[in-house]
């Protein structure tokens, strides 16, 4: 049986909410997503990029795919920066855009750290938190790559780092970006000090919980300096997969100690990646966003493996404040109106997501029906 359309509007999801200076028409976040579509010496946002973001401004916070905050961040091919004059005009114009069809975008800002590859850094080798191979992949021009053993950051280094991401969150400003998120996930630079099988020092940024975390609010600090005290949201993941970085008892002891420390820093809102689905179409586990939700003073935002169904669900038991998806605003540009009005999804096409132009990025249909129909991809 069809739902009525005033039914389905009736949704904890279609509520506003406010995010720090932000009032959001309704609580679907878009999160970042790395599409890899910057192919470009200068690494800048193009046309492609406007329309993309501006086709999906019905969202209640855009949140831009990573970007990185200086040339010696870089750890991914075709990604954009935010660190120079031409970074900066272009993403004014994506910003420009989503303003004027109604739409709310704030920056992500990036670091690789030792997650990267010579290729990437003129033939110089990444820098981590100590000379610990994290062992990850870097997608070069060649394909992915491993990564070698990074060299330690020195203590220039560090400071260098802060001062970036500090110019980096200036330099959004200036773009007309609403805002700023701190990329704190993953196997990124933050990750890797935060955990103690990669970070092996011994000075200030290293040797126990406090110390690890120290750069990550170092740069939260930094980063609302720009914006005049504004807040950063945060996004962290405690629960993310790879070999290094594999979740146990004390890594989430310390992610909740972490959280816990953000209260006592400008920290607009806190974005919190859940656990890994254990099968396709499996639910989201809430109770693990709720754990990290729970000792948070501002408001949350959850992300992974949510639907409609389970956002609204999570949204409605106070688990989060917003909910944050990623593949399903690929191919639906108007997620927030199929939600509202209970349409099907259309399938993206996995061939497109980090690789090529229109195709698979700024091509997908909005729907007009009670129904869509799923891309086929022939390989």
């Amino acid at each position: 049986m069809r739902t009525s359309v005033a039914a389905t509007l009736d949704q904890p999801l279609l509520a506003a909410v406010r995010l720090g200076r932000l009032t959001l028409p309704n609580r679907v976040v878009m999160a970042p997503l790395t599409r890899a579509r910057a192919s470009n010496e200068d690494r800048t946002p193009t046309e492609l990029h406007t329309a993309y973001y501006a086709q999906r401004a019905s969202a209640g916070l855009i949140v831009t795919e990573g970007t990185w905050v200086s040339e010696r961040a870089v750890g991914f091919l075709n990604v954009p920066g935010i660190h120079s004059d031409a970074q900066v005009a272009a993403w004014r114009r994506v910003t420009d855009v989503v303003h004027a069809v109604g739409g709310r975008i704030v920056q992500q800002l990036w670091h690789s750290g030792a997650a990267s590859h010579p290729d990437h850094l003129g033939g110089a080798l990444p820098a981590g938190p100590s000379a610990v191979n994290p062992h990850e992949q870097s997608f070069t021009a060649e394909g992915f790559k491993a990564t070698p053993t990074p060299r330690a950051m020195t203590p220039a280094d560090i400071a260098d780092t802060v001062a970036e991401f500090r110019r980096a969150a200036a330099n959004a400003r200036r773009a007309g970006f609403d805002g700023v998120e701190i990329h704190a996930l993953g196997s990124s630079l933050f990750p890797q000090f935060l955990n103690p099988r990669l970070n092996r020092r011994t000075d200030a940024y290293g040797g126990d919980p406090a110390r690890r975390r120290r750069l990550l609010l170092e740069v939260v600090d930094a980063v609302a300096e720009a914006w005049d005290g504004q807040g950063p949201g945060v996004r962290l993941s405690p629960y993310w997969s790879a070999a290094c970085f594999a979740p146990d008892p004390e890594s989430l002891a310390d992610y909740e100690a972490l959280v816990v420390a953000l209260n006592d820093h400008p920290v607009t809102y806190l974005h919190l990646r859940g656990r890994d689905l254990e099968a396709p179409g499996a639910r989201p586990d809430t109770e693990a966003i709720a754990r990290y939700r729970r000792l948070f003073d501002g408001p949350c935002i959850a992300n992974l493996g949510f639907d409609r169904e389970s956002g609204n669900a999570a949204v409605a038991r106070g688990v989060a404040d917003a909910v944050a998806y990623g593949t399903a605003f690929v191919a639906n540009p108007d997620l927030v109106e199929r939600f509202a009005l209970g349409r099907e999804l259309a399938a993206g096409d996995p061939t497109t997501y980090y690789a090529g132009g229109a195709e698979g990025y700024a091509d997908y249909p909005a729907s007009t029906t009670g129904t869509t129909t799923t891309r086929v991809t022939q390989n």
